[in-house]
């Protein structure tokens, strides 16, 4: 090689070298201008909505509506806040209906049986008739039947309510109650100073009882205090909690009158409508989430409950037969008597045909349980 071609060889090395730093600067002079000219990134400050229950805070029941809202603020991640309130916190449990459509609250949790003063057909969307069906084929009707239609038309367009509802957590059927003493014939309620809520009121009223209606945190007191005869409020571990086997003795399970029922979640219709479509959907998303969760929680507690309430010394009965046959033949007498207002008969129409249908499906097409169980488990 010459001298005069190692010398070009040299410059042409030198000259990519200073390329490639002339590149390299200048990516990071860009690099760093790009930052620099960034415009600053701030958290979004969350929604903050304020959420009530008409349940006292040791109820089960409560703990179901922070179920909803402990799902509610995961799903969302951190872009909602519920705050989980009990009954009273800011209105009595009676009035979250009307707190949550003034906007005195955001939204909350109860059921649409407390609401039956305002129209007897929204007790129909809890507390439904006994037509052979239980609360999940009631939801059943609410998802695929129309009922979430005709419960929409009745709040928003017949009582002119600024709420958005969601029916959801299926409960059993409810018990006859907790009393002094053992009801064997539909008689022994006649005069009865008794507890129920929402239709079942208008089917103790065909037996001749007195009823009265309280929310559930001020039913044992009253019971004490011989304010009430009996009552019922809804199933082993909120009896258990709210103290009704200090009061009473005889607890009897297995009644008509409200054998099938679910919950609701009530948002303000405005604050609902305000919030991102995606956040909306999460809170009917996880409406039906926990409500599944919810059903599977109630099979493990109320049972376990209902033998600690055993354990207490309390008498354990199933309500008979002829209290069973009164309570449909009432149950006859409360339909045609509330079906004279049309929006009752619309409603209560549309769940006939669907438990009609759905019920006698499911007794034709499923096998006894209770031939199996008692094959298994039947010691006597």
């Amino acid at each position: 090689m010459t001298e005069t071609s190692g010398k070009n060889v040299g410059a042409r090395a030198d000259a990519t070298v200073t390329s490639r730093r002339r590149f390299i600067a200048t990516a990071a002079v860009a690099a760093g201008a790009s930052v620099v000219a960034a415009p600053a990134v701030h958290a979004q400050a969350p929604i903050k909505l304020k959420f009530q229950s008409t349940w006292p805070n040791k109820d089960i029941f409560h703990e179901f509506a922070g179920d909803y809202v402990k799902r509610v603020n995961a799903m969302t991640g951190g872009r909602v806040e519920l705050e989980i309130l009990p009954a009273g916190s800011v209105v009595p449990a009676f009035q979250m209906l009307d707190a949550v459509s003034s906007g005195i609250l955001d939204g909350g949790h109860g059921v649409a049986a407390y609401w039956y003063g305002k129209n007897k057909a929204f007790s129909l969307f809890g507390t439904a008739p006994a037509f052979g069906w239980d609360a999940d084929e009631l939801l059943g009707w609410i998802r695929y039947g129309g009922g979430q239609e005709l419960y929409d038309d009745l709040v928003q367009n017949t009582l002119k309510l600024n709420v958005v509802g969601m029916l959801t957590g299926p409960m059993p059927g409810q018990p006859l109650g907790w009393f002094k003493k053992e009801i064997s014939t539909p008689e022994d309620m006649k005069g009865m100073k008794y507890r129920t809520v929402g239709l079942g009121a208008d089917l103790f009223k065909e037996f001749g009882a007195a009823v009265t209606i309280v929310p559930g945190g001020e039913i044992v007191p009253a019971i004490d205090r011989g304010l009430l005869d009996g009552a019922e409020f809804n199933n082993p571990s909120s009896d258990l909690v709210l103290g009704f086997p200090d009061v009473a003795k005889v607890y009897m399970l297995g009644s008509y009158h409200q054998a099938l029922e679910c919950f609701e979640i009530l948002f303000n219709k405005s604050k609902f409508e305000g919030l991102p479509k995606d956040v909306q959907e999460i809170l009917k998303g996880a409406s039906d989430a926990t409500s599944s969760t919810m059903m599977w929680k109630a099979q493990d507690r109320y049972s376990k409950d209902l033998a600690a309430i055993k354990a207490r010394g309390v008498k354990v009965l199933q309500t008979p037969r002829p209290v069973l046959e009164a309570q449909l033949k009432a149950w006859d007498t409360v339909i045609a008597n509330l079906s004279a207002d049309p929006i009752f008969k619309k409603v209560v129409e549309s769940q006939k045909e669907w438990a009609k249908r759905i019920v006698g499906f499911r007794l034709e097409y499923e096998p006894d349980s209770k031939f199996a169980y008692d094959h298994f488990f039947k010691t006597a």
